[in-house]
């Protein structure tokens, strides 16, 4: 199994940091352009919501990724010590009402749970913990 883990910071510009990794990965591990650029659309989304709504103070918070490639299967584990959030327990957004009527949010989960193959959370040592799976075949 290959593995790697980034730790990157609750601010917006470690974004690039994130994208850039996950980049390299796709060329090391071999990963069809397409899955990691709905790889990299997954993470940005989860991650910029931990950055924007996940923290109550100004303070500097490590949000951990790790990456793990084993026979066709990434796995992406996100880890943060954000307000706890279970994704799994958003509802699905409407998405045959009109853009005017339609409820404002979800539509990003909604996209993560389209574009994974699986979804885990749990909240341990109060911390957040989201695994998603790809199959890469």
């Amino acid at each position: 199994m290959k593995e790697k883990t980034l730790t990157i910071v609750n601010q917006i510009e470690q974004l690039e940091e994130m994208a850039k990794t996950l980049e390299a990965l796709s060329d090391e591990w071999n990963i069809p352009m397409d899955i990691m650029l709905s790889l990299n659309l997954v993470l940005e989304e989860l991650v910029t919501n931990i950055i924007f709504y996940g923290y109550k103070d100004k303070d500097e918070h490590k949000i951990i990724i790790r990456f793990s490639f084993d026979d066709k299967i990434i796995q992406i584990q996100i880890e943060d010590d954000a307000i706890e959030f279970n994704p799994l327990l958003a509802s699905e957004p409407d998405i045959d009402e009109s853009i005017e009527n339609r409820k404002i949010g979800g539509l990003g989960i909604h996209f993560v749970r389209k574009l994974t193959n699986s979804i885990a959370y749990e909240r341990t040592n109060n911390k957040n913990i989201l695994t998603l799976t790809k199959n890469i075949a």
